[in-house]
């Protein structure tokens, strides 16, 4: 085994794989680049080296300077996580020319799956079947669109290297197509170096399935079962879980022979993910089962084959590299046991199209993590997400004897789950739990997108909450300098009287809605409330940091209280309500310039202004192009109109709120 090892990777990745290098006794190294100096991976290793600024391509992507800083070291082998260099099939070859050992599988291997192209005729020449496309090498955009006609709409473009949704675009309509294909050619030469594409036929009721896979040097290979990973939003995963909902064990046969096989074909060592999508649209049925692509790595969702197995992966992976078989060889001695889900929990924004959202974590209370609940995390309170990196805050694993149970305590996981400082799906994540098609196994890989209204819904207005609201806002923001005894009256500066009788006026906004709460306060240093629905006493019977304890005379009431600027966010019966203090000027402001502003919605590179000074537009056009995250945006016209100023230029940096460009005043 190994005695030190260099990690090439960063954040929840980084330290899961230093969590099991510690456990076996292994020494690790990090690395990371200069916004990440104070990130938890950093603190968590052994060892940790500068690699340069913040973008990728100056920092975790520098595989000569990971390479220097392995020998500097003394590491003996490298780990490149999920992402990044970790199919990179010359990075491989690099650490094996240096003497170092590439935790992965052969640059062959990776060379071979690397290309979703490649990768299919690979496949269809080791019987294993294929999604129906076009796999050709011919990239002229007239063939291509010859292609798309062929299969028939609706069709996925789709880069023939990387993955994780990047250059990947649905078309539905032929009209649209050149216009989808230029955008997927141009994300996947930011992402991968590589703007070729393939074409494939779309399936309407498509489920994603995928099987983990594991070989060792000694010619043993088998699969630890399958994961679904169906539900999905731009391409990208939500919600994992193993086993896969609904799959008859004959089934689970035919596809877990078939990724054996797929990793037979190619000389195949270590882990590696073979992706199936199913077509649904008469039920599970080995026939209508098709080969997406390999993942020649450890995958993000590997947790619930974890939780199901009872199987450390990153584990597997070390003594695999190290020269050791397989700790369980045979597919016999292989079981599963009951069933996990896995959430991602992201700084996003899923009524705005999953826009990536970036912020301080102020705020962060996670729940008690145990045999049946797990968290994998590379962020703390007081951490930043920035718009350099992958937007994932966690991910959320829990386990139980069946489905249901799981879901149950997943559900309550995330309502013990706290989070304040920036935009996240922790509330679209909670509705998706409690789905009536998630919890009875019916979805999709489209289902997300079909069902976003209502599973972005803002919860409705519990009272309490308001209650608890308009308490901080009356609260003073600093303690007293006597506050020697905190229910003293000179403890109490908002509004406390002898005589009592004062009162006080809260507006507040909630969903759009500004709602005025009155407070008179008591003698006794309580106050009395009057809430859309009636009157409430409310007194503070305990209160820690902020976590408040509240009498509201027929019940009490725990929560906790965040407030930033206007902003106010009570966390309350695993519930988030956010309320703000309305700007009424800001707010005239905005209806009055209406549409006529094209904001950048976050941090990011303009990629391509596609709009110029005089042209006139039709609502829906596209306008401007913004690269974030390592995604592609793109803004459109939200009317008809004439294009008066345009502010920024293909390869300007923008900030979060940046005006892009303004339209004419509208006549009348």
């Amino acid at each position: 085994m190994f005695a030190k090892i260099l990690i090439a990777n960063r954040g929840e990745i980084a330290c899961r794989i230093i969590k099991t290098a510690r456990s076996l006794g292994i020494k690790t190294v990090a690395v990371y680049s200069k916004a990440d100096v104070r990130a938890l991976h950093v603190a968590m290793a052994d060892e940790a080296y500068l690699l340069g600024s913040a973008p990728v391509g100056e920092s975790y992507l520098k595989g000569e300077a990971i390479l220097q800083i392995a020998g500097r070291a003394g590491a003996e082998a490298i780990h490149p996580g999920y992402g990044f260099l970790s199919e990179n099939a010359e990075f491989a070859e690099a650490c094996e020319a240096e003497g170092l050992v590439f935790i992965g599988p052969p640059a062959s291997a990776i060379r071979a799956m690397g290309e979703k192209d490649e990768a299919k005729r690979i496949m269809e020449k080791a019987g294993v079947p294929v999604v129906p496309g076009y796999h050709g090498s011919d990239q002229d955009p007239a063939t291509l669109a010859k292609e798309a006609v062929r299969l028939g709409y609706p069709i996925l473009i789709k880069a023939v290297a990387g993955g994780g949704g990047k250059g990947m675009r649905r078309v539905d309509d032929p009209a649209e197509f050149l216009n989808e294909l230029e955008g997927a050619k141009r994300e996947a030469k930011s992402a991968f170096g590589n703007d070729r594409v393939l074409i494939e036929k779309f399936m309407l009721k498509p489920r994603h399935i995928e099987f983990q896979v594991f070989a060792d040097s000694n010619g043993n290979t088998v699969h630890l079962f399958e994961r679904d990973c169906s539900l999905q939003r731009r391409h990208q995963k939500v919600i994992e879980e193993a086993p896969a909902p609904g799959m008859p064990e004959e089934m689970r046969q035919a596809m877990g022979k078939a990724a054996v096989n797929a990793a037979k074909a190619i000389g195949y060592r270590g882990a590696g993910t073979v992706e199936f999508i199913a077509d649904v649209s008469d039920g599970l049925d080995p026939a209508h089962c098709y080969f997406m692509e390999m993942n020649t790595r450890l995958q993000v969702e590997h947790p619930v084959t974890e939780m199901i197995t009872g199987l450390d992966l990153v584990e597997w992976q070390l003594r695999v590299a190290s020269g050791e078989p397989l700790p369980i060889a045979k597919q016999k001695n292989i079981h599963a046991n009951g069933h996990a889900v896995e959430v991602r929990l992201y700084a996003e924004d899923p009524a705005a199209g999953f826009l990536p959202a970036t912020g301080t974590i102020r705020h962060l209370a996670l729940p008690e993590v145990g045999e049946n609940l797990r968290i994998d995390s590379g962020i703390r309170q007081g951490d930043a997400v920035t718009p350099h990196y992958d937007p994932m805050i966690a991910k959320i694993i829990a386990w139980g004897e069946d489905r249901a149970t799981a879901i149950l305590r997943l559900r309550a996981a995330l309502d013990a789950l706290e989070l304040e400082g920036c935009t996240t799906n922790l509330s679209f994540l909670r509705n998706l739990l409690a789905d009536s098609v998630f919890e009875a196994g019916a979805h999709d890989t489209g289902y997300i997108g079909r069902a976003l209204e209502a599973l972005t819904h803002e919860p409705p207005l519990d009272e309490d909450a308001l209650a608890a609201a308009a308490l901080f806002q009356l609260l003073p923001e600093k303690p007293s300098p006597r506050r020697a005894d905190p229910y003293s009256p000179w403890s109490q500066c908002y509004g406390w009287r002898p005589w009592g009788g004062a009162r006080q006026f809260v507006r507040i906004s909630y969903g759009g809605e500004v709602l005025e709460v009155a407070a008179s306060f008591l003698r006794d240093g309580g106050m009395e409330l009057q809430l859309p629905s009636g009157t409430v006493t409310l007194n503070i019977i305990g209160q820690e940091g902020n976590l408040f304890q509240l009498d509201l005379g027929d019940r009490v009431v725990g929560c906790s209280v965040i407030r930033t600027g206007s902003d106010v966010r009570v966390f309350l019966k695993g519930r988030c309500y956010h309320f703000s203090l309305p700007d009424l000027h800001y707010g005239a402001e905005q209806e009055e310039s209406g549409d006529d502003r094209i904001i950048s919605p976050l941090p990011g590179r303009v990629v391509e202004m596609k709009a110029s000074v005089g042209q006139k537009v039709a609502e829906g056009t596209p306008l401007a192009v913004l690269e974030a995250m390592k995604m592609e945006h793109t803004l459109k016209a939200p009317r008809d109109g004439t294009i008066a100023e345009v502010f920024a230029s293909a390869g300007d940096q923008v900030d979060e709120g940046t005006v892009l460009l303004i339209f004419e005043e509208e006549a009348g």
